[in-house]
C-alpha cells in the first residue's frame, strides 16, 4: 500500500490522460460522489490526528504561523495576479483564485515524508491551514474574485464546514473514543485518499474535456506558473523567518501543494458554470508532478 501511495503522481497523471481519451471511464464519479469522496479524505486525515504529533507546534508556534502566513498570502495573490496576467475567462479566473485560496492538501504530507522534510510539521500545517480555511478560503475567494463573478461567501462557508470540519471532527472523535477501530482503519487511509483524489480529478477533467482541449492552454500555463512559484517562494521566503532546511523544505511543499479536491467540491457546489472546477482538477495534476520533482531535488540535496 505504501508503494501505491508513493506513486500518487503517476496515478493522477495516468488517469487524467485516460479521462481525456475516454471520459466515460471516470465521469460516473460525479455529483454527490465528489463531495462524499472529499469527506472520506478529510475523515482519513482526522483519524490520524494525535496530540503527540503536534507537540512541536506548542514549542515552535512561529513555524506554523509562518507557514500559514505564506499559505494564505503567497498563493491567493499569485492566483489573482496570474488570472489577470493570462487573461482567463471569468469561470477559469474564479476557479484559479478559489484553488489558490485553499489550504494545504494531504498529499503534501506524503511528499514531506519522501523528501525527508519535517513530517510532523507538515501534518500540523496541513491541519491548521485546513481549519483556518473554514473562514479564510471563503473570505479570500470572495474578496479576490469580486471583479469576475458574484461569489456567495456564505455558501462557500457552509460547504467548507460540511466537507472539512465535520469529517475531521468525526475522525478525531473516533481516534479518541474508538482507538482499536481507528488503528485498523488508519493503514488504509493514505491509499484510499489517493484513490479518491484520482477519481475526483479524472471525473472533472473528463466532464470538461472539450473546454480543456479548446481553451485550456492559458489555464494550464497559469496553473503551472502558480505552483512553480508557490514551491519556490514557499522555500525562499520561509528562510527569512526560519533558518532550518527541513522546515524550509516542508513549507515549500505546503505552500506549493493545495487541497485541490476541496477546491473542486467548493466550485461544483457554489458555481453554476461547470468549468469553474477545472482549475482545481488541473491543479491536482500539476502540483503532484511538481511535488515529485521537488522531492527528488530535496531528497538528494544538502540536509
Amino acid at each position: 500500500m505504501n508503494a501505491f501511495t508513493r506513486l500518487f503522481p503517476l496515478w493522477v497523471s495516468l488517469c487524467a490522460g485516460l479521462a481525456l481519451y475516454q471520459p466515460s471511464w471516470f465521469t460516473w464519479f460525479s455529483g454527490p460522489w465528489i463531495t462524499y469522496g472529499l469527506g472520506g479524505i478529510m475523515l482519513g486525515m482526522g483519524l490520524t490526528l494525535r496530540w503527540e504529533d503536534f507537540a512541536q507546534v506548542a514549542t515552535r508556534p512561529q513555524w506554523v504561523a509562518t507557514g500559514l502566513l505564506l499559505q494564505f498570502t503567497v498563493m491567493p495573490l499569485l492566483g489573482w495576479g496570474l488570472s489577470r496576467l493570462f487573461q482567463l475567462p471569468p469561470f477559469f479566473a474564479v476557479g484559479l483564485i478559489l484553488v489558490s485560496c485553499c489550504p494545504g492538501g494531504t498529499a503534501s504530507n506524503v511528499m514531506a515524508y519522501l523528501a525527508r522534510a519535517n513530517v510532523a510539521l507538515s501534518v500540523a500545517m496541513t491541519t491548521c491551514s485546513t481549519l483556518g480555511a473554514i473562514l479564510l478560503t471563503p473570505l479570500l475567494t470572495t474578496t479576490l474574485s469580486g471583479s469576475y463573478l458574484e461569489v456567495d461567501g456564505w455558501g462557500l462557508l457552509y460547504s467548507t464546514l460540511k466537507v472539512v470540519l465535520a469529517p475531521i471532527v468525526l475522525g478525531v472523535l473516533m481516534n479518541r473514543y474508538l482507538p482499536k477501530t481507528t488503528q485498523k482503519i488508519v493503514p488504509y487511509s493514505p491509499p484510499v485518499a489517493v484513490l479518491l483524489i484520482v477519481l475526483i480529478v479524472a471525473s472533472i477533467i473528463g466532464q470538461g474535456k472539450e473546454i480543456i482541449l479548446d481553451a485550456g492552454l492559458n489555464l494550464l500555463l497559469a496553473i503551472m506558473t502558480l505552483h512553480l512559484l508557490g514551491f519556490i517562494l514557499g522555500y525562499f521566503l520561509s528562510r527569512f523567518f526560519v533558518k532550518d532546511r527541513a522546515v524550509n523544505k516542508t513549507m515549500a511543499l505546503e505552500v506549493g501543494m493545495q487541497n485541490s479536491g476541496l477546491g473542486a467540491v467548493l466550485a461544483r457546489e457554489n458555481f453554476i458554470h461547470p468549468a469553474t472546477a477545472i482549475p482545481s482538477a488541473l491543479s491536482s495534476l500539476v502540483h503532484s508532478i511538481y511535488g515529485s520533482i521537488f522531492v527528488s531535488l530535496f531528497k538528494h540535496g544538502k540536509k
